[in-house]
């Protein structure tokens, strides 16, 4: 079989369960008669409770043991015995988990697994369950009866690797519908181990900005989200995975300004990320102010030098700052440093007269923080 169909990337394009049903199909044979189908309920991997409590469960009726555990956070990596069913259905009760977005894992019979009855998300690198424990002040990215945008899948070629390059874009309500109108444009950024899906199946994205956009409390505006990896073969790449600012600037801008009906001007344009995304965001946002006027950092620090590059000399100038960037936000959760190592920074360059926004909301490392960085950051733009 040829190199180029082997490696094709469709063979390693896969969809991941947005929204299951908790049924599995049954193939009933009967003496002579054709097949029938039937669907049967299955126990659903998770269920939290009214009073707080989470149920885990797991099909493994041939295993010794099986537990369920967090990969930190507000849920910990404390390892739960479940206890196996007649059924087969291994199953543990637990309560008081903080609110919340959790990844967690299974180990059964100590080797890591997959729940294929509990919602599946891409994270770390690799396919990972995960679960919400939803709070009082959760409805900001709940899906709401409000006019909703779309979301769409592009393709464009990377002028640096050769390959095609997968963005997913939100067009807000209403879109199609107003063929005369331009719109502005946020890019914005996940971190290390995700991928472009992950500001919409996690990050709830879409719903966040329909909320908002229902509200009255942003613009409309079209967001682009993209795949930060930009390998080239043979590189040794550190933190930075390829020169992704060369892919954006140099093919999906020129791409997405062509498509879509964009706004033009620098000042309708924003760019944004969580974690290492953020460091991205940050990067592109300070190298090419002719491009971005709106920059938001999400989960990572303030990073005005790295050793690829120092902006201390541009921070010690409020006036420039503010003449260059109409809104530079910064966030954090309370339990990732942020009011240890971050706030600091930002407080002292507010005093000193800069235009940047500080935000901190309690939590990790983790979705719950970049959400609620997004609910505060959109209403910022344009």
């Amino acid at each position: 079989m040829k190199k180029e169909i082997v490696e094709n990337q469709t063979l390693n394009s896969h969809m991941l369960f947005f929204d299951p049903l908790n049924k599995v199909a049954v193939i009933d044979r009967k003496g002579s008669e054709m097949p029938s189908i039937r669907y049967v309920d299955v126990k659903p991997g998770i269920r939290v409770y009214e009073n707080g409590d989470t149920e885990f469960t797991f099909y493994a009726p041939d295993a010794k043991s099986v537990q369920v555990a967090g990969i930190g956070g507000f849920m910990g990596k404390t390892r739960y015995d479940m206890k196996k069913g007649e059924d087969g259905h291994w199953s543990v009760t637990v309560p008081g988990i903080h609110e919340g977005f959790h990844y967690h894992e299974y180990y059964v019979d100590g080797n890591r697994c997959i729940n294929p009855d509990a919602p599946v998300g891409y994270g770390c690198f690799y396919p990972i369950n995960y679960f919400e424990m939803p709070g009082d002040d959760s409805s900001f990215y709940l899906m709401r009866d409000v006019p909703h945008g779309d979301v769409r899948m592009e393709l464009y070629r990377s002028s640096l690797t050769g390959r095609m390059k997968a963005c997913w874009v939100y067009t807000p309500p209403g879109y199609e519908e107003h063929p005369e109108k331009q719109y502005p444009v946020l890019y914005i950024q996940h971190g290390v181990g995700e991928n472009e899906t992950g500001w919409i199946w996690q990050g709830k994205l879409n719903l966040i900005a329909d909320n908002l956009l229902a509200e009255g409390k942003c613009k409309e505006m079209l967001i682009v989200m993209n795949s930060g990896y930009a390998f080239v073969e043979g590189e040794d790449p550190r933190f930075f995975p390829g020169d992704f600012d060369a892919e954006l600037t140099k093919d999906c801008i020129p791409f997405i300004d062509k498509k879509y009906r964009v706004a033009p001007g620098k000042e309708n344009r924003g760019i944004a990320g969580l974690s290492l995304g953020s460091a991205q965001a940050f990067l592109s946002g300070m190298k090419h102010p002719e491009l971005f006027t709106h920059v938001g950092v999400f989960s990572g620090g303030f990073p005005i030098t790295r050793p690829e590059y120092d902006y201390s000399e541009f921070f010690s100038d409020p006036e420039r700052v503010n003449s260059t960037y109409k809104a530079f936000f910064i966030s954090g959760g309370d339990q990732e440093g942020y009011c240890e190592n971050t706030l600091p920074i930002v407080e002292k360059l507010q005093k000193a007269g800069a235009n940047i926004t500080g935000y901190h909301h309690e939590g990790y490392h983790c979705w719950d923080i970049w959400r609620y960085s997004l609910h505060a950051f959109l209403p910022l733009l344009f």
